[in-house]
């Protein structure tokens, strides 16, 4: 039973509970305190204990201090080291025996009983040395070892804590003409927030007047601050930057985005990877070896050799003792706690670690096109001019026409003139033509601005760019023309925009030997040309939401592993069928059922991260197992006395030690997974 289970058992005879998050938090703190205190207990009671023992004055030659009734001290001060001191083993002990989940606290327990009834029958029943003194020492060693694991676990585990702190604990709340500083806890939904420059953001929202950048970088990962407007969602514990903004509160509790990641997290923590079960079925086995190790080890020693049944004894506690697996309980779950809080922290949340574990031998990641390799909206990507105009001038009137519509390409036009900074002027008299385009009166002259069709109506000749323009549509581009009456200015190409970071994305995963395909529902010449910006390995084309599951299982067929990236909604089918579902630019909604991880941001880069979390985390995982599993392959030999011959024996104080030592160097090595970066 590793601490985690033995958090869960002690929350469920917990009175009073509280939430799920504030159980996990608190009993893992309570647990750490309980393991100090009775570590000082114990160890202010072990000191007598060494005095009065007659082996350790042996060794030190002192006589002086021995008394009559002394052994019945000994009896009573070792009665309270096991019966109070070593208590959390015996009742996690019988947890794991009516569980028939055999463990390290079943081992511990039989490992200070045994010692602790044998020196029981020494004093009142038989002639024989005590044990006193070592079950002293080994439970003291074991609590020790707990309190320094707990604390680490706890401190691997602290980030989810400052995750909380993000959130304000005040806000002002807009009431009428006056602004009243409440309670973050007492907001509701619809409230009225005036967020000033500078501050956190208190609570999920919306804008609903003002512009501001908003660093939103401890919650999604993305450096850059946001640019926020009437209309968009900000998130709560995130900054704003330079503006002031009115927001109306839209979420709020438990539905906010940053308890939802913070449960996320913490549900994740406690999932099990293959590693983690197969180190489970490891910890289980090793109790029986143990079990069966240390029987034999007594029967030779004490049926087949001159030492004596004291001897036999000691080195079958010390076998027992030094077999526990707790190292090995230790070796995934401290990898998990780091591994998730530091994947939120890049604003990636692990929904199901067996998705972090997968992804270290992808094969192939399969990416929808719009909002994950391109932005998901019209932009220019191309500007060409006769010679006549200039580009920014040409620029200059075509966003004055457009300016007085609403369509998506128009939009895009205008957006983009904004974006350069160039300067319009006011159009006047302006005319849509259904289909095909629209005119207005820009600086006293007539601007026509539309399709190849509408330049044909009005007999423009179009003969100077008609190679480009062929060669923009045939790379699924949307081509407008710019012309007055007689004469053609030039040509705007919009498309879908490719982000900068998918360059850099796919570059990287194909560096790693990872191969990366794209799936889409526009046409072959749109799909074509993306593919050949990206450098892909390959593309479909015209692919229905319902028919991306089957390409996923045409490259799973040929023996890959699979990842498939899309926004979680229409991708679910492809994102369950895939053996690592990412769902990518969820933003404030965390909750996507379809994938195992979800990338807050919308930077494909991110999918890049995960593989480099994916293999830095199993890498700290092997380690752990390796050096859990070797060390016992070792000592438990040694612990047996097989090099008793040559002067070399491990006493039970001292199997007590390593076990400890070594569960805390498995503690270490994953805490340095915090270090490492994406």
């Amino acid at each position: 039973m590793n601490h985690s289970q033995m958090a869960e058992h002690n929350m469920d005879s917990a009175p009073n509970k509280k939430s799920t998050h504030e159980n996990h938090e608190n009993h893992h703190e309570m647990m750490e305190k309980d393991f100090q205190k009775r570590f000082w207990v114990t160890l202010a009671l072990t000191l007598p204990v060494l005095l009065l023992s007659p082996t350790i004055q042996n060794w030190l030659n002192i006589r002086n201090l021995s008394f009559t009734g002394d052994t019945y001290v000994l009896f009573f001060l070792a009665s309270i080291i096991v019966w109070w001191g070593a208590w959390p083993f015996f009742t996690n002990a019988k947890t794991e025996i009516t569980t028939r989940r055999f463990g390290m606290m079943t081992l511990v327990s039989l490992a200070v009983l045994s010692g602790y009834l044998y020196s029981l029958g020494a004093t009142f029943f038989f002639e024989a040395l005590d044990f006193y003194w070592e079950i002293a020492t080994l439970t003291l060693f074991l609590l020790f070892g707990h309190w320094m694991e707990m604390k680490a676990v706890n401190k691997a585990g602290g980030a989810l804590k400052e995750l909380a702190k993000l959130i304000p604990p005040t806000a002002n709340k807009i009431d009428g003409d006056s602004v009243t500083e409440v309670q973050t806890s007492a907001l509701q939904l619809d409230d009225t927030l005036l967020i000033k420059p500078g501050e956190k953001i208190p609570i999920d929202a919306e804008v609903i007047d003002g512009k501001s950048s908003v660093n939103e970088s401890m919650i999604t990962g993305e450096s850059k601050p946001v640019h926020k407007k009437s209309g968009d969602a900000v998130i709560g514990g995130t900054i704003n930057v330079d503006g002031s903004l009115t927001v109306r509160v839209v979420k709020i509790g438990k539905d906010t985005a940053l308890s939802q990641i913070i449960e996320l997290v913490r549900q994740t923590q406690n999932s099990k990877p293959q590693s983690q079960k197969l180190a489970d079925k490891a910890a289980t086995v090793l109790t029986f070896v143990a079990i069966g190790v240390g029987l034999l080890t007594f029967i030779y020693w004490a049926g087949f050799s001159t030492q004596g049944t004291l001897f036999a004894l000691t080195l079958t506690i010390t076998v027992i003792v030094i077999a526990c697996p707790h190292a090995l309980g230790l070796a995934i779950p401290t990898v998990t706690t780091i591994a998730t809080t530091l994947a939120a922290k890049n604003g990636i949340l692990v929904r199901d670690m067996q998705g972090v574990e997968t992804a270290k031998d992808l094969d192939y990641i399969v990416l929808d096109k719009t909002g994950t390799l391109t932005e998901g909206q019209f932009g220019v990507s191309d500007v060409l001019t006769t010679g006549d105009w200039s580009k920014k001038k040409m620029l200059s009137y075509a966003a004055a026409v457009e300016y007085h519509s609403e369509h998506t390409i128009a939009q895009g036009i205008v957006t983009h003139v904004a974006e350069q900074k160039i300067t319009t002027t006011p159009a006047d008299d302006f005319h849509a033509i259904a289909g095909k385009g629209a005119y207005a009166t820009v600086d006293g002259k007539k601007i026509h601005i539309g399709s190849s069709s509408y330049m044909n109506d009005l007999s423009i000749d179009m003969t100077a760019l008609s190679s480009q323009s062929t060669k923009m549509t045939k790379q699924g581009k949307t081509v407008i023309f710019v012309s007055d009456d007689n004469n053609l200015y030039g040509v705007i190409a919009l498309s879908d925009i490719i982000k900068t970071e998918s360059r850099a994305a796919v570059q990287r995963l194909q560096r790693d030997g990872i191969k990366v395909a794209m799936l889409t529902g526009d046409n072959a010449d749109t799909a074509a040309y993306v593919a050949k910006e990206l450098g892909l390995d390959t593309f479909y084309a015209e692919v229905l939401p319902k028919d991306k599951a089957n390409k996923v299982k045409e490259l799973q067929k040929g023996g890959n592993k699979v990842a498939m990236v899309g926004d979680g909604v229409n991708d679910a089918p492809a994102l369950t069928q895939a053996d690592v579902g990412i769902a990518i630019g969820a933003g404030t909604d965390v909750a996507q059922e379809s994938a195992e991880i979800v990338l807050m941001n919308s930077n494909p880069m991110d999918i890049a991260k995960l593989i480099t979390l994916s293999k830095k985390t199993m890498r700290k995982m092997k380690q752990n197992l390796v050096w859990a599993t070797a060390y016992n392959v070792v000592a438990i030999p040694l612990a047996a006395g097989v090099l008793y011959s040559v002067g070399i024996v491990l006493k039970p104080e001292w199997g007590a030690l390593v076990m400890a030592a070594s569960s805390i160097i498995v503690v270490a090595n994953a805490l340095l997974l915090k270090r490492e970066q994406l």
